[in-house]
């Protein structure tokens, strides 16, 4: 069995605007997800899941159908505030779902089979599809996961402050600690990240997680009981994001199995800022003209 790309687009951009996923980047109106979705079909992927918001389903699924049809396998999720909440009393102040690791955990009921996790926004290379496949069908299990790990000095923003899972890597590779930082800016040929009002620095060769996680099925069984636990760890807390990373930690520090950290020669853009856009699509252009990827990248009738 093919493994699965679960697709993070249920953000709805408040950084940059606007519903990003669904702006054009390419020459022909292609998405940034059109890119990721043509490497992981060239890699190997079987199937796409795509987590949504009911807000913009309609639309979203206008986009991508007609395109995708034929070509790969589609299905489509709703992360909703109450998405496998289990009863658990939702904070007034509380005005969207409970962030990445959640939004994992709402494909529960249609990924069986290994799975990556990319997100929407992130343009992350065809080395990258490439490494997460053969790992999916060769290494993955019960108790070995993986991430694709990117060098931080290539994955910053010129426009505004970026949020990264900085890794730490044992001598073989494998995870030994992940924690989101969620303000990173670069200043005066140095990166730094914000902590407690106090500008901390980081190397620019920093192994960073771009949210490019490889996963057996198993995991959801894990991410439901730490989600369980975060409500009630966050019952008062309205902002509090239940990321990724918090998974992975977990996984490594309650003895579960271990991550691999898998470097990727690819290069990561995205567009966490609108100011992003402009760049973003000069670097596709680029990647076309080189023979990278073909101008129409579903054929003719793509728009």
């Amino acid at each position: 069995m093919k493994p699965t790309l679960l697709v993070l687009a249920a953000g709805m951009g408040s950084r940059y605007g606007g519903i990003k996923q669904m702006d054009s980047f390419g020459p022909n109106g292609e998405t940034i997800i059109d890119y990721s979705i043509y490497d992981a079909i060239t890699a190997g992927f079987g199937k796409v899941v795509f987590i949504i918001r009911k807000s913009f389903a309609e639309d979203f699924k206008n986009l991508f159908e007609p395109k995708l049809k034929g070509k790969i396998q589609t299905e489509y999720v709703m992360q909703e505030m109450d998405s496998y909440i289990d009863g658990f009393q939702v904070p007034e102040e509380r005005s969207k779902p409970w962030g990445t690791a959640h939004a994992v955990l709402c494909a529960k009921e249609v990924i069986h089979e290994p799975f990556a996790v990319i997100n929407a926004d992130d343009f992350y290379g065809r080395d990258a599809f490439d490494k997460a496949v053969k790992f999916l069908n060769e290494d993955v299990s019960e108790k070995e996961y993986c991430i694709i790990g990117y060098e931080l000095a290539k994955t910053i923003s010129e426009n505004g402050s970026v949020s990264r899972g900085v890794c730490e890597v044992d001598y073989e590779g494998n995870l030994l600690n992940i924690v989101e930082r969620t303000k990173i800016f670069p200043e005066e040929g140095k990166i730094y990240y914000i902590e407690n009002s106090l500008r901390v620095p980081l190397p620019a060769d920093t192994v960073v997680s771009m949210n490019f996680w490889g996963f057996d099925a198993n995991v959801f069984d894990f991410i439901q009981k730490q989600f369980t636990k975060f409500l009630q760890d966050n019952s008062k807390n309205p902002k509090a994001e239940f990321f990724i990373p918090i998974i992975g930690d977990a996984f490594i520090h309650e003895g579960k199995g271990k991550i691999k950290v898998i470097p990727t020669s690819a290069q990561w853009f995205g567009v966490t800022y609108k100011e992003d856009a402009p760049t973003v699509k000069e670097d596709l252009h680029k990647l076309i003209a080189e023979g990278v990827y073909p101008e129409h990248l579903f054929g003719e009738t793509n728009s």
